[in-house]
């Protein structure tokens, strides 16, 4: 059995003891707490929320006890429930011992799948009494996940469960494991090229979980006859008949009765749920081609991985390890499962729904990999092969590809009782859950694939810059124009096999590109002859790939520019400003920032140009600011901040927002903003209508927020990305004469995929 909650990383002893400690002591003890849901900020939300409002819910439900579902949280809500005989690697420790495990599974589910928990660790071993106990607390939630109960006890407690319930059970530690190996053995089978029915599989481990995922590897179509499990006492014979309990007797072999080492021999298969280290470079030596060793015992598996890779340089190898390739973890699992039996109020967890939930599981691995798990595991390109034969644990997209399967076959097998009848709906809707649904880059790449245009990268020679544009050409949003030199390009290129073929690569530098290089010096000579540039300084500046790209933008060569990852703000806009100038009209351009939340984009400026900007200079960025955010089809509403509200302080900072502000009202009534205004009182709109009801704000949040100076801006924008974990886009770079983005130094690949996606919007809104 494989759990995130014990196992997210295998620790020092130091760690192990010390650093678990101060973080479930630190702050607020524990790691989950209760959050209301609904407004309780006035008598008459408590008046609701309680009594008396709340007698009108409990009148309907008693009429309709389906109601349940409409009125409270129970559709949302899993219990945990152990009673601490088993807890993993520490075994039976008693039900209070256990309850960090379980307020860890609690975390999870909600992280993974916003399902809510409440860990219940309940004091009785008797079996009869302990299912008595879930029985009767049952109404008060959507399903039911045991978890650290011994066996055999442990399934017979699930088995009544599932008979005399009419809510989704499931024993993740039998189950878990179960399907996130099967998944990883249907993969790996087909590395191997092997057949399921052929394969002969060794196991050393007869528990629970071993029992699980040997009886879900037959449903598949392994031979029961082609199994060889070994308990600590040896081979599951028939000459131990007598002494084996009903559920191991189900895996005798009959013939000869052979070692562990004896089985080995020719086996396609080992699955390890057992002890580390007892497994040794002999056994796997003695394995047929390409042999599949899922090693899953923790925090040590059966083999190490590394000797068992320089055993075989043919193995396919699985643990349970977050620092090894291919972690077996229940996490890929138990929060999906759920979620899509909770969203069909199924009735149980039954064999197509786990089955579901190994073919789902098993196809997301052979999907590309998105960089946003590139970039956690710290990898330059995962892709489906011997080390990726399961998808990542924390790969966003397991919710939406698991949950829908688990959700269609309950309904397929008759246990759902509200099937869901718009997939492409709850598709978004599980998306949502997690603030996957970033509905506004969504639109803006359905926006940019209708005409995509030429984007030209400064820095081409970084791997993420070409594997950002890898990702904009295959999804048809830009046609990539590559600078720099030719063989470095083509190098990274051929070294992390990027698909980059009709991709024009200049480099400013060639000979072959003197022609051009006169051209765009003729112009930037034009341009700045009178701030003291020769036109021999132009044609040396026109070496540099920043001004060259820059040239290339106001030539139409390209309609955007992308820099900035490897040098200075400072120094990648200064030749864009040069070369090509602000929009008629302005003086000043700004940088503004999109922080996404489930609530939607929030937008910060100015973040990157102005110092300490006026009044009017406010006023333009306002201007700028909200005419970008209509072009993202978002209606502004503008907050001017301060640390003071409608005049409570006075001060510097505090007039210009306040006199910018009444510049805004006077010349642009149509426009929603309101300032001065502190923070809190901008971003809550509860907040803003009990103590300024007149502002143009009551009743709404602020989705844009302007800030006095570059300072405050700045901080507050990294603040909010930083602790909140918000994903930032940006700066983008409002006012210039053509399109030109520049990328904070050490963007990540979905950064620069983002601004790129941005910067051909730019180009269409201006046509």
């Amino acid at each position: 059995m494989i759990k995130l909650a014990n196992h997210i990383h295998f620790m020092s002893e130091k760690l192990l003891k010390k650093d678990a400690l101060d973080y479930h002591s630190s702050g607020r003890k524990g790691k989950i707490e209760v959050i209301p849901t609904k407004p309780y900020t006035s008598q008459r939300d408590l008046s609701l929320a309680y009594s008396p409002g709340v007698a009108e819910p409990c009148l309907s439900i008693n009429k309709n006890v389906d109601n349940v579902y409409k009125y409270t949280a129970k559709g949302n809500l899993v219990a945990v429930i152990s009673n601490g005989t088993a807890v993993l690697g520490l075994g039976d420790i008693g039900p209070e011992a256990s309850k960090p495990v379980m307020e860890g599974k609690g975390l999870l589910f909600k992280i993974f799948a916003d399902i809510d928990v409440f860990d219940i660790e309940v004091n009785e071993t008797d079996v009869e009494k302990f299912i008595a106990t879930v029985k009767a607390i049952s109404p008060t939630f959507g399903g039911i996940n045991l978890e650290d109960i011994k066996a055999p006890e442990a399934f017979i407690i699930e088995e009544r469960l599932k008979e005399e319930l009419d809510i989704p059970i499931m024993h993740d530690d039998q189950h878990g494991t179960a399907i996130i190996s099967s998944a990883a053995l249907i993969n790996a089978l087909d590395i191997a090229k092997k057949k399921i029915e052929k394969v002969k599989i060794v196991v050393s481990g007869a528990g629970a979980s071993a029992q699980s995922c040997l009886k879900l590897y037959i449903s598949l179509g392994v031979k029961k006859e082609n199994i060889f499990m070994f308990d600590s006492k040896g081979l599951l014979h028939e000459s131990r008949k007598n002494s084996l309990d009903e559920n191991k007797r189900f895996f005798m072999q009959k013939g000869s009765n052979l070692s562990l080492q004896e089985a080995f021999k020719k086996a396609d298969v080992f699955l390890g749920l057992s002890k580390g280290g007892i497994v040794n470079e002999q056994m796997i030596k003695s394995m047929s081609k390409n042999p599949i060793v899922f090693a899953l015992a923790n925090p040590n598996p059966e083999i190490e991985y590394d000797l068992a890779l320089k055993t075989r340089d043919d193995v396919i190898m699985a643990t349970g390890r977050s620092d090894h390739p291919n972690q077996v973890n229940n996490v890929l699992g138990f929060p999906y499962i759920f979620r899509g039996a909770l969203d069909v109020r199924a009735t149980k967890i039954n064999e197509a729904m786990k089955l579901a939930a190994v073919k789902a599981i098993a196809l997301l691995a052979k999907e590309p990999v998105p960089d946003v798990v590139n970039e956690a595991y710290d990898a330059k390109s995962i892709s489906f092969g011997r080390t990726q034969i399961i998808p990542k644990p924390l790969d966003p997209r397991l919710i939406y590809w698991v949950a829908p399967a688990v959700a269609k076959a309950a309904m397929e097998s008759g246990v759902a009782k509200k099937p869901i009848k718009n997939w492409e709906k709850y598709e978004l809707e599980l998306m949502e859950r997690l603030g996957l649904n970033n509905k506004l880059i969504r639109n803006l790449t359905d926006k940019a694939k209708r005409n995509p245009k030429k984007v030209v990268f400064a820095e081409a020679d970084h791997y993420k810059i070409l594997k950002a544009a890898e990702m904009a050409l295959e999804e048809g949003i830009a046609i990539p124009i590559l600078l720099g030199k030719r063989q470095k390009i083509q190098k990274i290129i051929d070294e992390y096999n990027l698909d980059l073929s009709n991709c024009e690569i200049i480099d400013p530098r060639n000979e072959s590109e003197l022609k051009h290089r006169e051209g765009f010096a003729e112009i930037l000579h034009e341009k700045r002859k009178r701030r003291g540039l020769t036109f021999y300084e132009a044609k040396k500046l026109m070496r540099e790939r920043n001004y060259f790209a820059a040239a290339m933008v106001e030539t139409g060569m390209a309609d955007v520019m992308i820099s900035g990852l490897t040098r200075s703000y400072k120094d990648s806009i200064r030749p864009a400003l040069r070369v090509i100038g602000v929009e008629d009209g302005l003086n000043k351009i700004a940088g503004m920032y999109i922080l996404i939340s489930k609530d939607g984009p929030m937008f910060f400026a100015d973040t990157t140009v102005n110092i300490n900007p006026t009044v009017e200079e406010i006023v333009d960025i306002t201007l700028l600011v909200a005419k970008t955010v209509k072009q993202y089809k978002i209606s502004p509403k503008i907050a001017l901040l301060s640390y003071s509200n409608f005049g409570s302080n006075e001060g510097e900072d505090a007039i210009k927002m306040r006199e910018a502000t009444k510049i805004l009202h006077e010349k642009h009534p149509g426009l929603i903003v309101d300032g001065e205004l502190q923070a809190n009182f901008a971003v809550n709109k509860e907040l803003i209508d009990d103590f300024f009801p007149f502002s143009m704000l009551s009743g709404k949040s602020a989705n844009t927020l302007i800030f006095p100076n570059l300072s405050s801006g700045n901080i507050a924008y990294k603040l909010v990305k930083e602790m909140s974990q918000r994903e930032a886009i940006g700066p983008i770079l409002l006012g210039m004469k053509k399109p030109v983005h520049v990328l904070q130094i050490g963007s990540s690949v979905r950064e620069i995929l983002n601004m790129i996606t941005l910067g051909v919007v730019d180009v269409q809104n201006r046509k």
